[in-house]
């Protein structure tokens, strides 16, 4: 089989594999649609040491594909199902686990191989997060499962409730899919990113109203709030500033989610006074759990969310750097990937 191979930061090869065998509890599906992701454009140029810890491996982890074999001892899928693989399994026993948080299990299981035209399930995701999807609903479109599932526990995370005022800061895909789970939950939906041409791309999609971040933002977000500030922040950017932004902007009450993962030694000044007597509640939020990325499906299935207009372009395997080339540059929100 052919394949893009990760061996090392900016070295992507595409190669001749040989197609992987399924050992017992195992399924090897024949992948029909690939999706770049943010992730991949930070791993492509620095590596990744927890989602990729030995290299060479092929890359790649948001994809919908179909059953082509099975190993010993599988009996949730039969040959010719169709699939979506979550890119994590949770071992389901540690402490964290047991507490009802696997997205933060002490033994992830990472997935990837998405950038190819086959790939092997390791027994623990099939047995934990290998989800059936029905011949309707499209592969490009399934494939949006692993995302929208970190989208979802964000919004859980923030407590997003009707009739709120929810401000999303960050205009690429995960900032784009927060705000449609957002708004599948009845809340109101502020999008704030930089100007230019993603922006203006959200905008026409009508996903949020759309707010320029600039010098004056603060101002135009209490004029958009009645003064009252938000309800809820979600930083979708990763940037020390933009979690300072967020803070910010959320009003008496409000909660704020760090969706955005910032680099190692990064920091931020808190208003003790602000965090103490108007009850903020800051929270972290991390990846998915396999109950996120059912309700994942199930959205995506039941059309309830149609995130179809944030794939701008599409290339085959051979063309893979180009496309994350592509995203590192603000040209394009994702990008699809045809085995």
């Amino acid at each position: 089989m052919r394949a893009v191979v990760f061996h090392g930061p900016g070295d992507l090869r595409y190669e001749d594999l040989p197609l992987p065998e399924p050992k017992d509890g195992e399924v090897l599906v024949k992948i029909e649609a690939a999706l770049t992701c943010g992730t991949d454009v930070k791993t492509f140029r620095r590596g990744h040491p927890v989602m990729i810890p030995v290299v060479p491996t092929v890359f790649g982890h948001e994809l919908a594909g179909t059953v082509a074999a099975r190993g010993r001892g599988v009996t949730v899928v039969r040959e010719g199902d169709r699939v979506v693989p979550a890119n994590s399994a949770p071992c389901g026993k540690c402490p964290l686990c047991l507490a009802g948080r696997p997205n933060l299990c002490d033994d992830l299981l990472f997935l990837n191989g998405a950038y190819g035209e086959y790939i092997a399930l390791p027994a623990r995701l099939v047995e934990k997060n290998l989800v059936p999807i029905g011949q309707a609903l499209p592969p490009a479109r399934a494939a949006f499962a692993e995302p929208l599932a970190c989208a979802l526990l964000g919004v859980e995370r923030g407590r997003v409730e009707p009739g709120q005022t929810v401000v999303t800061f960050g205009a690429g895909p995960l900032g784009c899919l927060l705000a449609l789970a957002a708004s599948q939950r009845k809340a109101r939906v502020i999008l704030v990113g930089k100007p230019g041409w993603r922006l203006a791309r959200v905008r026409a999609l009508g996903l949020a109203e759309c707010v320029e971040n600039s010098a004056d933002l603060g101002t135009t977000l209490l004029e958009l709030t009645e003064r009252r500030g938000a309800d809820v922040a979600i930083d979708a950017t990763g940037r020390p500033e933009v979690w300072v932004q967020a803070v910010a902007s959320v009003g008496k009450g409000g909660t704020v989610v760090f969706f955005g993962g910032c680099a190692p030694g990064t920091s931020i000044r808190l208003d003790t006074r602000r965090a103490h007597y108007e009850e903020l509640t800051l929270v972290g939020a991390f990846h998915h759990t396999p109950e996120t990325i059912r309700r994942a499906v199930e959205l995506l299935a039941s059309e309830a969310i149609v995130p179809d207009g944030l794939i701008t372009h599409e290339r085959g395997l051979p063309d893979v750097r180009d496309a994350l080339e592509l995203m590192a540059s603000g040209e394009a929100l994702k990008v699809l990937i045809r085995p």
